[in-house]
C-alpha cells in the first residue's frame, strides 16, 4: 500500500505562489469591493433535490469539500479480463488529480489517497456488470459491493471517507466513470462496520481524461452537477465550452467557476460582490485561478437565476486557456445536472475560434466591452484590465 498523507512539495509551492500573488495585489492597492447587498442576498437556493448550483447543499447526503479526505484506492480485475499491468501504472494516470484539486480549491481540500496496490478478482465477468450510459444506481452499487468485498480482507474501510475503484486496462466493458452517492435509508454497501457513502468507479475513459477526471467525479460527491449537455444535440459542450472541469474535463480552462468555488466554501462571502438591489457598483475582480481578492460579482435576476462575472487568466489550472478576460455566465439553480445550470455568455459569437479551441473558449469580455440583458435589466461593463484581473461595473435596473 502506498499512502499520500499530505500535499507534496510541488502542491505546497503552487499554493505559496497563489498566496504571494494575493499579497502582491494588496500591496499594489487593488481596490476592495463594497457590496451593494450582503452576499447572502445572492446565494440562490437549489430546487432540484440533487446536484445543482444552489447554495443549500445537503451534507447529510453529499461530502463536505473541506480539509483532508481519506480515500482508499483499490484495483480490480475480472475472470474474463485478468490484469497484465501493474496497479502502479494505472494509479499514475489518476493520482496527480489530488494535486490538481488541492490547487483548484486554493488549498482547502486534500485527497489523501491510499493505494492498495494489488489486483483483487471480481466474482463476475466484466461484461456482466452492465456498464453503459444509463447504468442504474442499483447495478452500480452491486459493482461497488463486489469490489469492496473482494478487497476487504486487505483493506480496513473504516479508515476512509470514500473509495476509488480502478479496473484493469484490459476490462474494455468497464467503459466510463460514474460517481456513487449513498441513498440514506437503503442497505447500501457496508464493510468493517462502515457504510460506503461515496465512491468513484473509474472506467477506460480515464486513459483519455487523465488526472482531472478525479476533479470532475470527486466534485459530484460535493454536490456539483454536470455542466455538459446530456442531450448532446450538435455539441455536448454548448453550455460552457472548455470552461470548468465539470463541463469538458479536457477543456482548455478547467478551473471551477467562481460561483462553484463559493458554493463549495472555497471562496468566502467577503470575496463576493452582490448587486441584488437596483443600482450600480464598480468592483475589481482578481482572477479566479488565484485564491485572494474579490472573485465574483453577482446580479440576481430571479429566485433561482443570476448573472455572474469573474476574471480568468492563463495561470494555474488554466495555463492553456484560449482567451482571458471577464467571463460572464448565467446561473440557474433550478436546472438539473446536464441541462444547463450554468451557461456562458459569448462576447464573440461570430468569431472563429483559434486552432485547437472550441466555440465559447473565446467568450470573455475585454476592456471597453459590455454585456447587456435588457429583459432582465442587467448590464456588465468591463472598465479596465491588468495582469491580475478586471475592473467591472455591474448594473441592475
Amino acid at each position: 500500500m502506498r499512502r499520500s498523507a499530505s500535499p507534496p512539495a510541488a502542491a505546497r509551492k503552487a499554493l505559496l505562489s497563489t498566496l504571494v500573488t494575493a499579497l502582491l495585489l494588496l500591496l499594489l492597492g487593488a481596490p476592495a469591493a463594497h457590496a451593494q447587498d450582503g452576499a447572502s442576498a445572492c446565494a440562490l437556493r437549489g430546487t432540484t433535490g440533487w446536484t445543482d448550483e444552489g447554495h443549500d447543499t445537503d451534507y447529510s447526503v453529499f461530502q463536505r469539500p473541506a480539509g483532508t479526505i481519506r480515500v482508499a484506492m483499490i484495483f480490480v480485475d475480472f475472470p474474463d479480463a485478468p490484469a497484465t499491468e501493474s496497479p502502479a501504472s494505472d494509479a499514475a494516470q489518476l493520482t496527480p488529480g489530488a494535486d490538481w484539486v488541492w490547487n483548484a480549491s486554493y488549498g482547502k481540500v486534500w485527497l489523501a489517497i491510499s493505494q492498495h496496490q494489488q489486483w483483487v478478482r471480481m466474482p463476475h465477468n466484466s461484461t456482466d456488470y452492465g456498464f453503459a450510459r444509463g447504468l442504474s444506481h442499483e447495478a452500480h452499487e452491486a459493482y461497488i459491493r463486489d469490489a469492496v468485498t473482494a478487497a476487504d480482507p486487505n483493506v480496513d474501510f473504516s479508515q476512509y471517507d470514500m473509495v476509488y475503484v480502478v479496473p484493469t486496462r484490459n476490462a474494455a466493458a468497464i467503459s466510463f466513470t460514474p460517481t456513487y452517492v449513498y441513498e440514506p435509508g437503503t442497505a447500501g454497501v457496508v464493510a468493517d462496520g462502515t457504510t460506503i457513502k461515496w465512491a468513484v468507479t473509474f472506467g477506460q475513459d480515464m486513459w483519455n481524461w487523465g488526472p482531472k477526471l478525479l476533479g470532475h467525479e470527486t466534485a459530484h460527491t460535493f454536490g456539483l452537477p454536470d455542466l455538459y449537455a446530456f442531450d448532446t444535440g450538435t455539441d455536448a459542450h454548448r453550455f460552457v465550452g472548455g470552461w470548468d472541469v465539470m463541463g469538458l474535463v479536457g477543456g482548455k480552462a478547467p478551473q471551477y467557476f467562481g460561483w462553484e468555488s463559493w458554493k463549495l466554501g472555497w471562496t468566502d462571502d467577503s470575496q463576493v460582490y452582490c448587486q441584488a438591489s437596483s443600482g450600480s457598483g464598480t468592483v475589481y475582480l482578481t482572477a479566479v485561478e488565484y485564491g485572494g481578492g474579490t472573485k465574483i460579482a453577482v446580479v440576481p435576476t430571479g429566485p433561482t437565476t443570476a448573472y455572474v462575472v469573474e476574471s480568468r487568466r492563463a495561470v494555474q489550472a488554466d495555463t492553456a486557456t484560449c482567451s482571458t478576460g471577464a467571463l460572464v455566465y448565467k446561473v440557474d439553480t433550478s436546472a438539473q445536472s446536464g441541462y444547463g445550470p450554468i451557461q456562458v455568455m459569448d462576447a464573440k459569437p461570430t468569431a472563429t475560434p483559434a486552432s485547437g479551441c472550441r466555440p465559447l473558449d473565446d467568450a470573455p469580455y475585454w476592456a471597453g466591452e459590455s454585456f447587456t440583458d435588457s429583459s432582465a435589466g442587467v448590464r456588465i461593463d468591463v472598465l479596465g484590465a491588468d495582469g491580475y484581473g478586471e475592473t467591472v461595473r455591474v448594473t441592475k435596473a
